[in-house]
């Protein structure tokens, strides 16, 4: 299945029902009067997050969404069925835009998150509606209302708790598929991923997360440079940033600058983010290399990074049980920031 996560869609909501000019006429009911039923609802069109859905790719070629018009109502007062709803199953972490793809309608974070994105319209009144004393035979109904319409952007932004940086070849693929169970494509060559990718960590009960591998960052990235910084936006949800850097280049120090620039440059809510520090292809150094890189990286990044090694496996299920200690470490922030403690005065305390 191919990866997309951003796309257009028009929708358009049902027009309601018209409703129905009709009279009773029948041998032995003289006065039978006016009997025109109302118009059905039209159609809304709702936005439904779904698990197990992980592309917006259903909405690729398909990209006209419109509900059904409600039924006209009829004589003998027989009102016209509503129309069903249309919903839109999108993947978790989907969020909705206006048209200027700026203006913010929905995000759908949260498994069966729904939506209405277009009301239908109302159906119109029958006659009947209208008849009185000063009016017993109205010969008018009224239409339906229109739908809404109107177009709007899809963006998806994959839901993860960790999420991988660091340039080109750095072996983000390979930690992925040594850590997990995904097998993302890898090669010896710049840009293998070229969308991102989602693997599973099982450290064991109740020790699971998600981890985000998405195309590496080049220096310029955020003014369009390779593949620029549209991906970034599948690590804006983690909690945890694990920043991979190739041991073995010339340069790991201004790799590590390169990357939290671009990050910089991006949003500053994520380059604030909780991060690791680790130098990858820990296999092809020897002892005084590895001693002097750590020194380097820590003076550049203040703090103490890791060594592992996506080929051997060297170190890196430690560093697994540590991001997993992060996670778990801002989700009890998190809580504990929506419902604080208490402050009120209890007599009792004293």
């Amino acid at each position: 299945m191919k990866f997309l996560d951003q796309c257009k869609i028009f929708i358009r909501s049902g027009n309601g029902g018209a409703g129905s000019v009709s009279f009773r006429r029948e041998k032995f009911i003289p006065n039978g009067g006016p009997d025109g039923g109302d118009g059905g609802k039209g159609g809304s069109v709702y936005i439904e997050a779904v698990d197990g859905l992980n592309t917006l790719i259903d909405y690729r070629y398909a990209q006209h969404f419109k509900a059904d018009t409600g039924t006209h109502g009829m004589g003998r007062q027989m009102h016209g069925a509503n129309a069903e709803d249309l919903i839109l199953r999108v993947p978790v972490g989907t969020q909705v835009f206006e048209e200027d793809h700026e203006t913010l309608i929905a995000d759908l974070d949260t498994v069966g998150m729904k939506i209405m994105l277009a009301k239908g319209g109302n159906g119109g009144w029958g006659n009947t509606r209208f008849k009185g004393p000063v009016n017993q035979a109205p010969d008018f109904a009224l239409p339906g209302q229109d739908g809404e319409e109107k177009w709007l952007w899809l963006r998806l932004k994959l839901i993860a708790d960790a999420g991988l940086l660091g340039l080109p070849n750095a072996g983000k693929s390979t930690f992925l598929a040594a850590s997990s169970a995904a097998r993302p494509k890898i090669a010896d060559y710049p840009f293998t991923t070229l969308t991102p990718n989602l693997g599973v960590i099982d450290l064991g009960a109740e020790q699971r997360f998600v981890i985000a591998d998405i195309p590496g960052l080049i220096e310029g990235a955020s003014e369009g440079a390779g593949l620029g910084t549209r991906f970034l936006g599948h690590v804006e949800r983690t909690k945890v940033l694990i920043h991979l850097i190739d041991g073995t280049q010339e340069d790991p120090v201004g790799a590590y600058k390169v990357i939290r620039k671009e990050l910089a440059a991006y949003a500053e809510d994520l380059a604030g983010r909780p991060e690791l520090v680790v130098i990858n292809k820990a296999d092809a150094l020897d002892a005084d290399t590895r001693k002097d890189l750590v020194k380097k990286l820590k003076k550049a990044s203040k703090q103490t990074p890791h060594l592992i090694s996506g080929v051997t496996g060297e170190g890196v299920r430690d560093l697994l049980f540590v991001v997993h200690s992060m996670i778990v470490a801002g989700d009890k922030a998190e809580k504990h920031a929506e419902n604080p403690p208490s402050t009120a005065y209890n007599p009792w305390d004293n």
